[in-house]
């Protein structure tokens, strides 16, 4: 690559190396100017990591906040939210995402917390599907607000979503998510179809002893109603996450491979790390998401923008720009895809999920799931 390397600062103008890349002062941004100078051929188009991976897809937190209080990502009684004034503006978030399409960017996936908590999401929307280079975006939503926001998203230009839907029993749902949010949950699902969202996927993390009894009975309702089931192993981020009821997908992609006579799926499903198989005539589908077990980080296409425009390389390490300081202290565009690049850098091998589950300290909501 044509970019040379440059170290990471803090806040307050200090080296922080690669344990705390904060990267967000007037140095830095002297600094990613230079490769910006530097990265002017075509080979600077797409972004690119050190190991080669082109990154291709952000996910975007619109807000921190959330209705629910599920026991893998947010401890009951959790009160340590970003201020709002510490919220990446409409504008703000335009001209972040307007520069990552420039460099390549097709796919954006909008999270949270719950992203349909934040006011006003489908002028978001509308005015991001007009970005040129944008050709896909989508959201992650828990379902509970859906069935108010379905048709605006879908007609603002939100294409497909993915829903946390953990079990099919409101008792265990309520276990689960501390409150009584299924009926809620199913009826935004219902919502979405009629909106016309396609596909459809449902994220269930497995939790061994709350819901692994479900698992069958979920994939039958999934082919029943025509979504996408995705089992998904839960990550230790923070201590919610790490007391988590780990469970190994694979022993389980296996029985449902003998129960429903799967073959690996025909086509790409998303730009995730998913891996998929299908029954034989198409009609029901199934994605296996395996952060630990197997591990997908070779083939590691994304980056992550949380609502305080703290953009993450990497969901188990630290690496990290701030960029809210370089759009607020009046950075031009082409600083602030210099910063980019530059943190793009940063972007690690791999995590260590598996090697120091105590080093993630933050929640899934705050990093934007």
């Amino acid at each position: 690559m044509p970019y040379r390397r440059i170290a990471a600062w803090d806040s307050g103008g200090h080296n922080a190396g690669m344990e705390n890349p904060a990267c967000s002062s007037a140095e830095y941004v002297a600094a990613a100017a230079t490769n910006a100078t530097l990265g002017s051929s075509s080979e600077a188009a797409s972004l690119t990591d050190r190991f080669g991976r082109r990154v291709s897809y952000l996910r975007l937190s619109v807000t921190d906040r959330c209705d629910l209080r599920c026991s893998y990502c947010l401890p009951k009684g959790f009160s340590g939210f970003e201020e709002p004034e510490n919220w990446l503006k409409f504008d703000e978030i335009e001209r972040v995402v307007a520069a990552f399409a420039r460099m390549g960017v097709s796919r954006l996936r909008l999270t949270g917390g719950e992203p349909l908590l934040r006011r006003h999401l489908p002028q978001l929307v509308q005015t991001l599907a007009g970005l040129p280079g944008l050709h896909d975006i989508s959201l992650s939503t828990n379902a509970t607000q859906l069935h108010k926001h379905a048709v605006s998203l879908r007609q603002a230009g939100v294409s497909r979503i993915n829903v946390s839907l953990d079990s099919l029993d409101k008792a265990c749902m309520e276990q689960i998510t501390g409150r009584d949010s299924f009926g809620s949950i199913m009826a935004g699902l219902q919502a979405g179809k009629q909106a016309g969202f396609d596909p459809i996927k449902l994220n269930m993390v497995l939790m061994r002893g709350i819901n692994d009894h479900e698992i069958m009975r979920m994939a039958e309702y999934c082919f029943k109603e025509g979504f996408i089931l995705r089992l998904i192993e839960a990550m230790p981020m923070g201590d919610t996450g790490r007391q988590s009821q780990y469970m190994d997908v694979n022993p389980v992609r296996e029985q449902l491979i003998q129960a429903f006579n799967l073959v690996p799926a025909a086509e790409e499903l998303g730009g995730g790390p998913a891996r998929y198989w299908s029954t034989a005539d198409g009609s029901g589908t199934v994605g296996f998401i395996s952060p630990i077990s197997q591990h997908f980080c070779a083939s590691c296409n994304r980056v992550r923008l949380s609502v305080d425009g703290t953009l993450y390389m990497c969901l188990g390490q630290e690496e990290k720009c701030e960029l809210r300081p370089l759009l607020r202290a009046g950075a031009s565009d082409t600083e602030l895809e210099a910063a980019i690049r530059a943190a793009i850098e940063l972007k690690p091998e791999r995590h260590e999920f598996t090697t120091q589950r105590h080093k993630i300290i933050r929640f899934m909501s705050q990093t934007g799931g």
